[in-house]
C-alpha cells in the first residue's frame, strides 16, 4: 500500500480500478476495509481525500460542493492513469458524488456501488424536529453558527468499533475519524449537491449496486435507497443489510458489502479483463453466500429500473 496523507490511500492491482469516496466530514479511513478486500481480489483501489476534509473546520468551511465534486473528478482521472476500466463507489454523501461522476463521465464509469446514499436525513436517530432545519439555517445569525452534532450511535452498530471511533473523533484526530459536527453552511451545500444530482437521475444509465441497511440511523431505506432505485435510468441491484447501521463500510457486515461489490463489478468485465483481474488477485472473488436467503445474512434483489 502507498499512503499519501494529502491525497488518500492507493492500492495497486490489476488494470481494473475502483474509486471509493468517503462521506461528508469523513475520511478515507472509512473506506479502507472495503478497499483492502477489493484489492485482495485484484482491483486497483484509490480512496481520495475530498477538498476541505481531514483538516480543520476552517479548511472545510472554505469549500463548497463544487469543490468536493472537483476533487472527486480529479481523483477519478488520476486513477484512470493506472487502469483501463474504472468503477466508482461512495458512502453517504460520497455515494451522491459517485452518481455525479457517473453522470459527468458516462463513458468512463462502468458501474457504481452506492453505500448508504443520503438524499434525506430521516433515519431513526435524527431529531423529530429536523424538518425545521432549513428554516433555522436561513436565519442570519443562528444559521451561520449552527452545527449538526454527531450523536449516538454514530452510524455504527458494532459497540466495540463504535467506542474506538468515537474516542478518535473526540481526540480531534480529523485525519482518521473526521469531524464530530457539521457546520450549517456545509449542510446547505450538501442539500444543493443532492438537489443537483437528483435532477440527473432520469438520465443516469450506469449500472448501480445500491447497499443500504434496513435499520440505517441516518438515512432511511424508503426515501433514499428505494427512492433512488425507482428513478435511476440504468439497471440496479439492491443489497439490504440487517445487522448494520449507516456506516456499512466499517460496520458488522463490511465484508459482505465488499464481496457483493466485487461480484457486481466483476460481472461487468469482459473475459480478458476478468483474466487480468484474476492474475493480480490474492484470492478469487467469492460467490454469493449460501445463506443469502436468510434475513440476518442480507438479501440481494436485482431490479432493472
Amino acid at each position: 500500500m502507498r499512503h499519501i496523507k494529502e491525497n488518500g490511500h492507493f492500492f495497486p492491482g490489476s488494470r481494473t480500478g475502483v474509486l471509493l469516496v468517503h462521506g461528508l466530514t469523513g475520511t478515507p479511513t472509512e473506506m479502507l476495509s472495503v478497499a483492502k478486500r477489493l484489492n485482495k481480489y485484484g482491483f486497483t483501489v484509490f480512496c481520495p481525500v475530498l477538498a476541505g476534509h481531514c483538516g480543520t473546520e476552517e479548511d472545510l468551511l472554505a469549500t463548497r460542493w463544487h469543490d468536493w465534486a472537483a476533487s472527486a473528478e480529479q481523483a477519478l482521472l488520476r486513477l484512470r492513469e493506472h487502469v483501463d476500466v474504472t468503477f466508482v463507489g461512495g458512502l453517504s454523501a460520497g455515494a451522491v458524488l459517485s452518481l455525479y461522476l457517473a453522470d459527468h463521465y458516462p463513458l468512463l464509469v462502468r458501474g457504481m456501488a452506492l453505500y448508504s446514499t443520503t438524499l434525506t436525513w430521516d433515519g431513526w436517530s435524527i431529531p423529530k424536529l429536523s424538518f425545521l432545519l432549513p428554516l433555522v439555517l436561513r436565519l442570519p445569525y443562528i444559521g451561520k453558527r449552527y452545527h449538526f452534532v454527531e450523536a449516538f450511535p454514530y452510524g455504527i452498530k458494532n459497540e466495540h468499533l463504535r467506542r474506538r471511533i468515537v474516542a478518535k473523533m473526540q481526540s480531534g484526530d480529523t485525519a482518521t475519524a473526521g469531524h464530530t459536527h457539521t457546520p450549517g453552511v456545509i449542510i446547505r451545500e450538501l442539500w444543493r449537491m443532492v438537489d443537483a444530482v437528483k435532477a440527473k437521475f432520469p438520465s443516469i444509465r450506469t449500472p448501480a449496486l445500491i447497499v443500504h441497511a434496513d435499520n440505517d440511523d441516518i438515512a432511511g431505506l424508503r426515501k433514499n435507497a428505494l427512492y433512488m432505485q425507482n428513478r435511476l435510468a440504468g439497471p440496479t441491484e439492491l443489497l439490504r443489510l440487517y445487522d448494520s447501521y449507516h456506516m456499512v463500510t466499517v460496520d458488522q457486515e463490511r465484508h459482505l458489502v465488499a464481496d457483493a461489490t466485487a461480484r457486481f463489478f466483476q460481472g461487468r468485465l469482459e473475459a480478458e479483463e476478468c483474466a487480468d483481474l484474476a492474475a493480480a488477485a490474492k484470492e478469487s472473488v467469492p460467490g454469493p453466500p449460501k445463506d443469502a436467503s436468510r434475513r440476518d445474512a442480507g438479501q440481494t434483489i436485482v431490479e432493472p429500473a
